[in-house]
C-alpha cells in the first residue's frame, strides 16, 4: 500500500520552530520529487518547498525562503520540513506530496498553528 504518513505538527508561539516529518512506504521513494504544501483556512493549497529525487535541488516559496528548510533521507524514505521563525500567517494544514510523471501521492495533512 502506497502511503505518506506525516508527523510533527502542532501549536507553537510566534518566532518558534517546528519540524515536520513525512514517512513514505509502498513506493520507490528515490524516484519521486517531494513537496511540502500548505493550505490556510479559506485559501487554496500552495507549494512551500520542493526537493529533487536526489536531494541536490531545492526550491522554496518566497514567503518561507530563509526560514524553512526541506531535506530528505532516501535510506529511511523520509522527507522533512524544518520551520523556523514561524509567524501566525504560517498557520495552515501542511501536506507532503510525492510526485513523478502521472503520479501524485498525498499525505493526510497535519495542522500547524502559530499563536501571536
Amino acid at each position: 500500500q502506497v502511503q505518506l504518513v506525516e508527523s510533527g505538527g502542532g501549536l507553537v508561539q510566534s518566532g518558534g520552530s517546528l519540524r515536520r516529518s513525512c514517512a513514505a512506504s509502498g513506493l520507490t521513494f528515490s524516484n519521486y520529487d517531494m513537496h511540502w504544501y500548505r493550505q490556510a483556512p479559506g485559501k487554496e493549497r500552495k507549494v512551500v518547498a520542493v526537493i529533487s529525487k536526489t536531494g541536490t535541488a531545492k526550491n522554496y516559496a518566497d514567503v518561507v525562503k530563509g526560514r524553512f528548510t526541506i531535506s530528505r533521507d532516501n535510506v529511511r524514505n523520509m522527507v522533512y520540513l524544518q520551520m523556523t521563525s514561524l509567524q501566525p500567517e504560517d498557520t495552515a494544514v501542511y501536506y507532503c506530496n510525492a510526485f513523478r510523471v502521472s503520479t501524485s501521492i498525498w499525505g493526510q495533512g497535519t495542522q500547524v498553528t502559530v499563536s501571536s
